[in-house]
C-alpha cells in the first residue's frame, strides 16, 4: 500500500480530529463569553447580541465537537461567523490580518466545509 493510499484511509479520523478540536475550540469562546473561563471575554454583563452568540458558542461547538447534527450545527456556525466577521472584523480594515479577523475566516469555512465533507470518524451521527 503505497503512502497516499494509507493516508487516505486515514481520512475519516483526520476528519474527526480536525472537527472535535475545531468544536473544543470554538466551545472554549462560549465559556468565556458566558462562565468567565478561563477568563472573562469582557467585563460586566453582556450585550444580548454576546450572549446569543456565547450560547451558540457553548451548545454549538459542545455538539459540533461530539459530532451531533453536525451538518446543520456547522451551518448555523458558518452563518454566525460570516455574521461576526462582517459586523466586527470588516468594518476596522480590509484584510483579516490587519483586522483581527482571522479566527473569523478560519472558522467560517472550517463549518463551511464540514457542511459538505459531515463529521468524520467517531461521531454521533455515525451510531445507529
Amino acid at each position: 500500500m503505497s503512502i497516499s493510499e494509507r493516508l487516505n484511509s486515514l481520512q475519516p479520523q483526520a476528519l474527526a480530529v480536525l472537527r472535535i478540536m475545531t468544536g473544543l475550540l470554538y466551545l472554549e469562546h462560549g465559556t468565556m463569553k458566558l462562565l468567565a473561563f478561563p477568563a472573562a471575554q469582557m467585563p460586566g454583563p453582556l450585550p444580548p447580541l454576546l450572549l446569543v452568540a456565547g450560547i451558540l458558542e457553548l451548545v454549538g461547538g459542545a455538539l459540533f465537537a461530539i459530532g451531533f447534527l453536525t451538518r446543520p450545527v456547522a451551518f448555523i456556525l458558518c452563518g454566525q461567523m460570516a455574521v461576526a466577521y462582517f459586523m466586527a472584523h470588516f468594518p476596522k480594515a480590509f484584510f483579516p490580518a490587519m483586522n483581527g479577523g482571522d479566527a473569523a475566516v478560519l472558522y467560517c469555512f472550517i463549518f463551511l466545509f464540514f457542511i459538505f465533507s459531515g463529521a468524520g470518524a467517531w461521531a454521533v451521527d455515525k451510531k445507529k
